[in-house]
């Protein structure tokens, strides 16, 4: 690659790795974006081809790239001692499962590469400049083509066995659910993803959420989800914040009906204690968290 000159600062690169898209971005900081493209997700040869496509013809207008951050879907395996790190494993997204993304873009970027989930990286992106600015323990949802949740604890990631799945947790049906729904997780029947996500909206009412209008029974539904949901986090990590973002969060009306139940589900106990119009909150960084967050990784993986 073209290398800059000395005076210049480094240039990083960053990819938000969606089930529908890859957000792609160039930058010499999380805040500072040079170049930015949207790659739809279709299979892995197709999607890592066009994505390594773009940074090489950057790196031609700009100069060299010093690393690449990359927060993906998945599920992933987190750890650099695992013969898959790197790799997405086992997941609902067709065509993808055992796709080694760290290594692919090693070999043909030749570059150090930082990996983590998509909900962490826009965790860790509202965390430098948006919603979570000065928290160190909050929680990121993201509300789309599946359901994912990035947990900070003290100021990072929380990442044990493998990561957090949260949208894969079992629930019961709400009531009025409608008969005979199958749900949309190919892994899980009765789980967040497979009631709740943006894909479920569609399969459930034969249309895409935007399509729906503001006073249609499907929000009322989906607030009981994600209300739960939230319930569920309050519960097991007493986060000082739970941020909900993704496309399906974008109804206007969604939000303030998630607070409404959680207070009704929460019944007074463990309430927090601020206004929930402070706690159960959009992002700061709407549409752009995932990709500060590539940012991020990226200069760790430059430093």
């Amino acid at each position: 690659m073209t290398k800059t000159a000395n005076h210049s600062p480094p240039l990083y690169a960053g990819i938000e790795a969606g089930g529908t898209k890859f957000n792609c971005v160039v930058g010499r900081d999380p805040l500072n974006v040079l170049a930015r493209t949207k790659i739809p997700t279709t299979t892995p040869k197709e999607t890592l081809a066009k994505t390594r496509d773009f940074f090489l013809e950057q790196s031609k207008i700009h100069g060299e790239i010093k690393s690449l951050g990359i927060a993906c879907f998945g599920p992933v395996d987190l750890h650099k001692e695992s013969p898959s790190y790197g790799y997405i494993t086992a997941t609902p997204k067709k065509h993808w499962s055992n796709t080694d993304v760290v290594g692919y873009f090693e070999r043909e970027l030749a570059m150090p590469v930082a990996f983590d989930t998509d909900v962490n990286g826009s965790a860790l992106g509202e965390h430098r400049a948006g919603a979570a600015r000065g928290l160190d323990d909050f929680v990121y949802v993201t509300v789309g083509t599946g359901i994912g949740a990035g947990v900070f604890v003290n100021g990072k990631p929380l990442k044990g066995l493998v990561h957090t799945e949260l949208g894969h947790q079992l629930i019961a049906r709400a009531e009025g659910e409608l008969d005979g729904f199958k749900g949309v997780c190919p892994f899980h029947s009765n789980c967040f993803t497979d009631l709740a996500c943006g894909p479920a909206i569609e399969a459930r009412w034969q249309c895409k959420g935007h399509e729906l209008s503001e006073d249609h029974p499907a929000w009322s539904l989906q607030a009981h989800y994600l209300a739960v949901l939230c319930v569920n986090i309050a519960m097991a990590y007493s986060p000082k914040a739970i941020i909900l973002g993704g496309g399906v969060m974008d109804q206007p009306q969604l939000l303030p009906m998630v607070r409404e139940k959680f207070a009704a589900l929460m019944n007074g106990y463990m309430m927090p204690p601020l206004a929930l119009d402070q706690y159960i909150i959009p992002p700061g960084l709407p549409g752009q968290s995932g990709e500060v967050g590539a940012l991020v990784l990226a200069q760790q993986a430059g430093s």
